[in-house]
């Protein structure tokens, strides 16, 4: 694929994260976002799963600052974004994994009431795709996707990987 192309794609995405859709990603981007998700599944946000959410959202806007935020002022714009994935993502989405690990967990924890194995429904994953900006007939066949072995259920491991994957490569 030619990198115009994955530089659109990747553009594209970049709507996912500007929560507010002012042309730029920033930390209140990232709050907006947790704040969402704990009113689509009713936690409060001083509750642990609430505090937890909060914090992932934090470091996973701390991590995407040290790659894309290439002038420092705190916002991530269009351009930073695809050239932060181009230049530090496309050959690593394990990096782009790790910095949204500790957010996505604590989403599934929220999504998942706590189940205590670390899983959530693929109703649930839907949900979670659809607070943060997927359409829902795309949202929901994306979570059957994560699906992979048909159990109902989808791991935080699917999730990273998935996350990463539709991030950082063309496709």
């Amino acid at each position: 694929m030619v990198t115009s192309e994955y530089e659109r794609r990747i553009a594209a995405r970049f709507a996912t994260f500007d929560q507010d859709g002012n042309g730029y990603i920033d930390r209140e981007d990232f709050s907006k976002a947790a704040k969402a998700l704990l009113a689509e599944f009713g936690t409060r946000a001083r509750s642990d799963r609430g505090q937890a959410l909060y914090g992932g959202a934090e470091a996973f806007w701390q991590g995407m600052a040290g790659i894309a935020d290439r002038d420092g002022d705190q916002r991530i714009t269009r351009e930073e974004f695809v050239n932060g994935a181009l230049k530090r993502l496309r050959d690593n989405p394990d990096r782009f994994a790790e910095i949204a690990r500790p957010f996505l967990h604590a989403a599934l924890a929220v999504a998942g009431g706590g189940d205590g194995e670390g899983t959530v429904g693929v109703e649930e994953a839907a949900r979670v795709l659809e607070v943060l900006g997927v359409p829902g007939e795309s949202a929901g066949d994306a979570a059957a996707t994560l699906d992979a072995d048909g159990d109902g259920r989808i791991g935080e491991e699917e999730v990273v990987s998935a996350f990463a994957r539709y991030f950082t490569l063309p496709g």
